[in-house]
């Protein structure tokens, strides 16, 4: 049976097909070739070259319905060579090559310049330091204790009465006998200067017993009490002292809460918070930080801090010394954590607050406050700032943010004109980056963990002291449910640390050779605040031993006081039990005749001394 086969193209039609495919020109080279024939391959479709002279071109069909289209210009031969390439077309090709290798170094620099380019967009950073500027610190007042302080300075308790003045006593004591006076009328028996002295030298020894939050009861027991404070008044009038303690005239305070929320105390705080900076130059490096005064009672602005152990409290910012810390100033935070304005440049804010009065010094502080912008305005007071910085600052490069590729006790560092960050790899996954506008050079340490040198002074300074710890170790504060009152003991712990940094910097060799030389200065300061105390008391306490401490301050100035011969009271003699009055003026026990030896006043005070 014969088949008969439609064909797909007829002559015609082929012809149009391969001249139109001959005229599209090449789109990645603008030469045109209009003697070069081709013909694209498409399904069903060869191209094979012939050795026909003609320049026409002709389709046969062949038996299977595919077709072979023929091109006459003897350049087909070449466009089937695979080796074949046209000189136009190579030229063509190499400058399409060199513009696209030219393209690709641009996008490496811009690459490179996106990651020292700051997050934010407005900082440009370096990897060297060709273009910073070099830091030249400017002098500093000498450090230590002042003119002023030296001249005032003869004893341990003056070196307190340099904070806690006659002036601040006397605001304290009139506000509150005149609010016991309002609250008992008649019943209130005025507060003397002398037991607010010896209220506030218990307070000192509180702290040095190690018996802070302790209750009144437990410091006034017979077992676990201290002689002493039944010796200098009795636990009724401690109570009522501390519990009548007022700082301020409860009826003009609403004036003063339009201007701070600190009017319950700021007659107080506005006379005492001056003297810190009076008496004391600091040395070339201050620290700035956040301090905790623990509290859980009533105030607005109670803060809470979840990775402290108090975890409720009163924020204090403090700048102190490096070497002594030495509380240069301190500024109480009056904001809430949900308040608008805490948000706000607080750290900038705080920190130029704290910096004013300083020149030439290198202020150390945290994550918190650092920042360009602040480097720049104390590069303006001529102070200089080192400080850590945290990983989504918007102001740090993106180099300085990569560590998965990174080795470990590596550091990289980038500069701009006046500051040069580091980024540190102590650890596995850990990144410690810090600013400073005092180093001007990529230096790093020759020792095993090849620390950078601002890291290995912002370790010495900032991360060498904590103030809690400081202060916390002989804190005098007690329980009360008035945050005045909690102020009051913190403005007390730091007058008393102070008062022991300028007593150590006027005589170096006191109690040389001795360790715990804070806690006998302490110790020395609250019994010079009671001794006065207890030598004009006219009713002696019930405890032997309080007596005995009487008898011997009253021994140092026997011209003050007369020997005790009775205590009031009948207890057992301390050797045959007999029921006696008497009691020994050295150990406090009591004794019957047959077993007491009469001495002179002369002679017991010579023993006592």
């Amino acid at each position: 049976m014969k088949q008969h086969f439609q064909p797909l193209l007829n002559l015609e039609q082929a012809k149009d097909l391969v001249f139109a495919s001959v005229t599209v020109p090449r789109s990645d080279c603008p030469v045109e070739h209009p003697d070069r024939t081709t013909s694209p391959t498409q399904p069903g479709l060869s191209r094979t070259p012939t050795t026909s002279q003609s320049p026409d071109h002709t389709a046969t069909r062949s038996p299977a319905s595919s077709f072979t289209t023929s091109v006459s210009s003897p350049e087909e031969d070449n466009l089937s060579n695979p080796e074949w390439e046209d000189p136009q077309q190579a030229e063509c090709s190499s400058a399409s090559d060199h513009s696209a290798s030219g393209s690709e170094a641009p996008n490496d620099t811009a690459t490179s310049r996106n990651e020292w380019l700051s997050k934010s967009g407005m900082i440009s950073w370096a990897p060297t330091e060709a273009e910073t500027l070099p830091y030249t610190p400017s002098r500093c007042l000498a450090e230590g204790p002042t003119d002023y302080a030296r001249r005032r300075i003869h004893d341990i308790q003056s070196c307190l009465e340099l904070f806690v003045t006659e002036e601040i006593l006397q605001l304290v004591l009139g506000y509150t006998n005149l609010d016991g006076q309002r609250t008992d009328g008649e019943g209130w028996e005025d507060i003397s200067m002398m037991e607010l002295k010896a209220f506030i030298g218990l307070l000192i020894l509180v702290g040095v017993y190690r018996s802070r939050d302790e209750t009144t009861r437990s410091l006034w027991a017979e077992g676990t009490g201290r002689a002493i404070f039944k010796a200098t008044m009795s636990q009724k009038k401690f109570g009522k002292i501390a519990a009548m303690l007022r700082f301020d005239d409860q009826l003009h305070r609403p004036r003063r809460m339009i201007d701070t929320r600190l009017a319950a105390i700021w007659p107080v705080w506005e006379s005492w918070a001056p003297r810190l900076q009076m008496v004391y130059n600091p040395g070339v490096e201050v620290c700035v930080d956040e301090q905790l005064v623990p509290f859980r009672g009533r105030c607005p602005f109670v803060q809470y801090f979840p990775h402290s152990s108090d975890r409720y409290g009163i924020k204090v910012w403090t700048a102190y010394d490096a070497k002594t810390s030495y509380t240069w100033k301190m500024s109480v935070c009056t904001w809430k954590q949900n308040e608008a304005i805490s948000q706000l440049n607080q750290g900038k804010t705080v920190l130029l607050d704290l910096a004013e009065g300083l020149g030439g010094h290198t202020v150390m502080c945290d994550s918190f406050f650092t920042s360009c912008e602040l480097g720049e305005e104390l590069l303006k007071r001529k102070i200089a700032m080192v400080g850590m910085m945290k990983k989504n600052n918007p102001e740090l490069p993106r180099a300085l943010l990569e560590v998965r590729q990174r080795a470990i006790l590596s550091a990289v560092f980038a500069f701009t004109k006046t500051h040069t960050a580091v980024s540190y790899i102590p650890n596995r996954g850990k990144n410690v980056i810090l600013l400073s506008t005092k180093h001007r050079e990529p230096a790093v340490s020759t020792r095993r963990l090849q620390k950078p040198l601002m890291v290995t002074e912002y370790n010495n300074s900032k991360g060498r002291v904590k103030l809690d710890k400081v202060f916390g170790a002989y804190s005098c504060r007690q329980k009360t449910h008035r945050w005045t009152q909690r102020l009051f003991y913190h403005i007390l712990d730091v007058s008393a640390y102070n008062a022991f940094i300028l007593w150590m910097c006027l005589d170096p060799g006191w109690k040389a050779g001795i360790t715990n030389k804070r806690r006998l200065f302490l110790e020395e300061l609250g019994k010079a605040m009671v001794t006065p105390l207890m030598q004009q008391r006219q009713r002696l306490p019930r405890n032997p031993t309080a007596i005995a401490v009487v008898n011997a301050a009253r021994a140092r100035y026997p011209e003050d006081s007369a020997p005790i011969t009775s205590s009031g009271r009948r207890r057992q003699c301390h050797t045959c039990r007999k029921m006696v009055s008497n009691v020994c003026c050295r150990c406090g026990h009591f004794v019957c005749k047959a077993h007491l030896e009469v001495t002179c006043f002369t002679c017991s005070s010579g023993d006592l001394d």
